[in-house]
């Protein structure tokens, strides 16, 4: 059995304004999805990208914009969007105050392509060496 404490996995600063925690992931030793949160500053969030696996998109705290190919709604704290594998999609926190958001990847490796192509996609995995010392 495999316990995860939410509070122990480490906060990462992806864009200004923007921290993501990988709660569960490949590195965590997850086989088919990843769990992660966002906190994002009022006005900041996702530039449109897409990912090869599906994704749900859960707004914690706060309101968002969330655009999905051309489609654009508003989601609310306790509202969720499912995301099909290889849409468009993206984000803003239109609120005064912090975007809480939690996503689930159907995949337990993080991967995504940016249409701006200005951020190279992130990836939790394990490395060789774990993967050598602790199979599974």
């Amino acid at each position: 059995m495999h316990i995860i404490v939410h509070a122990d996995q480490s906060r990462e600063q992806w864009r200004p304004d923007v921290v993501t925690r990988m709660i569960v992931s490949a590195e965590a030793g997850s086989r088919q999805l990843c769990l992660f949160e966002q906190w994002c500053e009022p006005g900041t969030g996702a530039p449109t990208h897409h990912h090869a696996v599906e994704e749900v998109l859960t707004v914690l705290e706060g309101n968002a914009e969330v655009w999905l190919n051309e489609q654009r709604t508003s989601l609310d704290a306790g509202q969720s969007l499912i995301i099909p594998a290889g849409e468009a999609h993206g984000f803003t926190n239109v609120g005064s105050a912090p975007l809480h958001l939690q996503f689930v990847l159907a995949s337990p490796i993080f991967e995504a392509a940016y249409e701006d192509h200005r951020e190279t996609p992130r990836r939790w995995r394990r490395t060789p060496r774990e993967l050598r010392s602790n199979p599974d």
